[in-house]
């Protein structure tokens, strides 16, 4: 898995978590992952979704959001931007530990680096957290990083009730089938599960999780996936 490669320490980063609840927030993260789908499908203007673009594009002040999880973790997904380029990193980070790239969007292609059942187990964030801690909201901040090919069908409606929740029309089913898609620099690929490094493994070619996340992983969530598993094999 690739090493974190920007630190921020003097980057003009700013915090992203008032601009959720902005006109606009969900149809700009999720641009990429529905190409050409009008903003009226989130249920936004889309003059609304244009400006919340630029914000997020704003190469003096990049947006960071922190989705809290156990033992201290939290995955953060941070846009970066250039004068020539916008791109979005996902990472995990724990004190004391290096930072390491899940996703990004830059011109190395990294991702997918969530499979669903890893995704569907930090939905709930920890008691007396800080950051990101709706469900939904985590649900749909991560969606950028999934990619996983055997997304159950429950996947689908619990998006969509993500997306009503945030002021999309009731029907949007079709929407949610295609934010599952998986983002057009990696798309929906096969995962499975190492059960003797309890980690999920990507067959993505430009994935960092052809690897075990290992030490990067909370040692909670490696339970909490093969609770997941069951009887049924995720193929």
């Amino acid at each position: 898995m690739a090493m974190a490669r920007h630190r921020y320490s003097s980057a003009p980063v700013m915090e992203g978590l008032p601009l959720l609840g902005e006109p606009g927030f969900w149809a700009a993260h999720l641009a990429d992952l529905c190409e050409g789908e009008s903003p009226e499908a989130f249920g936004v203007d889309g003059a609304d979704a244009g400006a919340m673009l630029e914000c997020l594009h704003d190469t003096s002040a990049w947006p960071m959001f922190q989705v809290p999880i156990e033992g201290g973790f939290s995955i953060v997904v941070h846009y970066t931007s250039g004068e020539e380029y916008t791109s979005t990193d996902h990472f995990p980070v724990h004190p004391g530990s290096p930072d390491v790239v899940m996703a990004s969007t830059d011109q190395d292609r990294i991702g997918p680096g969530l499979c669903w059942p890893e995704l569907a187990a930090i939905l709930q964030a920890p008691d007396g957290a800080v950051g990101a801690t709706d469900p939904h909201a985590r649900l749909l901040l991560l969606l950028p990083v999934l990619g996983d090919s055997a997304a159950p069908a429950e996947a689908v409606g619990a998006v969509a009730e993500a997306l009503i929740s945030q002021g999309a029309p009731d029907a949007c089913e079709p929407l949610a089938r295609r934010l599952l898609g998986g983002h057009p620099m990696w798309g929906a690929q096969p995962w499975t599960f190492d059960v003797d490094e309890r980690s999920w493994i990507c067959d993505g070619e430009h994935s960092p999780r052809q690897t075990p996340l290992g030490d990067h992983l909370p040692p909670y969530w490696r339970v909490e996936l093969e609770a997941c598993l069951g009887a049924e094999p995720h193929a």
